[in-house]
């Protein structure tokens, strides 16, 4: 393969037509499920599915044989499924999705979530990094292939519309096209993060996830605080009481040992080596308010609380009324949104019960408390790299980016990569991303770096041809 041709190719098609094409797809308030209640009457998904059906099938004739199909289970979000005949009997999966979080505030002045801005190399907007470039990133590393000629295995490309509440609907179509989709020997997910923009980033391993609603309720009504203050316990102490079951206060570690998995020793060593490579990049990332620091100065244990340790953020509030309105009232209910990061290896689902349990049992004052599960994923922990994939890797990052591959696991959760390691358990993966320093993914301010776009896209052109090669050498 012509490197230099395969850079050239995948640069101009990323100008000419991804980035406008992304510009577009940011524009559209296509919100998960989960915060978009009503996204079928609302119509933002199959506004979104339908930019992208456009261009794939644009491309589809530069790929002879090639096939696209919207499927749609009734009741559920849709899924866009590409099929590109290649050489010999294995297949390669490349997975993204198209939904998006929620807006967020705190936008930067003229930018916002469905307002594409480009800056410099960067593309601003929900969506762009999270994840609307993994479709036009994977056709524009098959079409580079084809460009030159080089020939590589059938390839299944799977975009989903519901990762972003925690792929539910997924695990349906997974199953209703599993003879269509066959046994792949190699996946390639590109949704994950990256240390830095400088080279690339194999994601080891991604925590799972569980989480809910916790609701304390004291009252039937709002009553004086002065009358009730010191007789009607607050909810809202309660439930920080109820909180600190769960976390330290003082620390926020987590509290139940259950919540813990021993760490693998490779993943402690590449949790070091990624310190060494990025530095204090591991926390100065973050837009930090001025004299703030992180929970510890051992940027290694940093990388494994992030990676392999369970952390709890309180994402949403309500029962509270806004500062403007909040009167000199003993509110009767507290209700707060939890996510739960948990290990790798640990289960989801008995997580989030331990969790439902503890929260649950033995209610200050005989309050009423309850604790709604909405969320239960797994994580997921990557095999062993085969010498082939290690090598291939090594030497695109080298072509690509002039740097060597770096190795480090995510804090965020990808369920599809769970669901296939377990379907599909002697395949090799391939998961990396854009999602780097500052990119902030379901923040304010996200943005897309467009050259580790492009780049990403040569490294998959040059993954899936050494793919081809090594199979037909085994």
């Amino acid at each position: 393969m012509d490197t230099v041709r395969l850079s050239s190719f995948v640069s101009g098609l990323w100008d000419d037509e991804i980035v406008p094409q992304l510009v577009e797809y940011i524009r559209i308030p296509n919100k998960s499920p989960m915060f978009d209640a009503k996204w079928v009457e609302h119509g933002y998904m199959d506004a979104a599915v339908k930019l992208m059906e456009t261009w794939a099938r644009s491309k589809l004739s530069a790929l002879p044989g090639a096939t696209l199909e919207v499927v749609r289970l009734e009741g559920r979000t849709p899924l866009i499924y590409i099929e590109v005949p290649g050489s010999g009997d294995d297949t390669v999966v490349l997975y993204g999705h198209l939904d998006k979080q929620p807006e967020m505030t705190g936008w930067a002045e003229g930018l916002g979530p469905w307002t594409p801005v480009i800056k410099g190399d960067k593309l601003y907007g929900r969506g762009g990094a999270d994840d609307g470039y993994a479709i036009f990133g994977s056709l524009a590393a098959l079409l580079a292939l084809r460009e030159q000629g080089v020939a590589h295995a059938r390839c299944v490309i799977l975009i989903e519309a519901c990762e972003e509440s925690g792929s539910y609907d997924l695990p349906y179509y997974v199953d209703h096209l599993a003879a269509r989709i066959g046994n792949p020997s190699l996946v390639v997910c590109l949704d994950s993060g990256c240390g830095n923009y400088d080279q690339l980033w194999l994601t080891t391993s991604l925590r799972g996830m569980t989480g809910g609603e916790l609701t304390v309720q004291v009252l039937e009504e709002g009553v004086h605080s002065g009358d009730a203050s010191g007789v009607v316990p607050s909810s809202f102490r309660i439930l920080r009481d109820l909180l600190s079951r769960l976390e330290d206060p003082a620390t926020g570690v987590i509290q139940p040992k259950e919540l813990y998995v021993e760490i693998p020793p490779q993943r402690i060593e590449q949790a070091k080596r990624s310190a060494e490579v990025l530095g204090t990049a591991v926390y100065d990332k973050f837009p930090f308010v001025e004299g703030m620091h992180p929970t510890t100065e051992n940027l290694t244990e940093l990388v494994l609380n992030r990676t392999w340790r369970p952390q709890l953020a309180v994402t949403g509030v309500d029962g509270m009324p806004p500062l403007e309105s909040a009167g000199n009232v003993l509110r009767p209910k507290t209700s707060v949104k939890l996510s739960l990061r948990v290990p790798p290896t640990l289960s989801g689902a008995k997580a989030g019960q331990l969790v439902k349990e503890l929260l649950e049992k033995d209610p200050p004052y005989g309050a009423k408390v309850s604790f709604k599960l909405e969320k239960d994923g797994s994580g997921w922990n990557a095999p062993q790299l085969s010498a082939w994939l290690e090598e291939a890797v090594a030497e695109a990052s080298k072509n690509h980016f002039g740097a060597p591959a770096a190795y480090m696991g995510e804090g965020g959760s990808i369920p599809f990569m769970g669901m296939l390691g377990e379907k599909f358990p002697q395949a090799q993966f391939l998961i990396t991303g854009v999602l780097g320093p500052h990119s902030n993914a379901h923040g304010p301010n996200e943005f897309l770096h467009i050259p580790t776009g492009k780049k990403v896209s040569m490294v998959v052109a040059e993954v899936v041809a050494r793919h081809y090669q090594q199979s037909v050498k085994s």
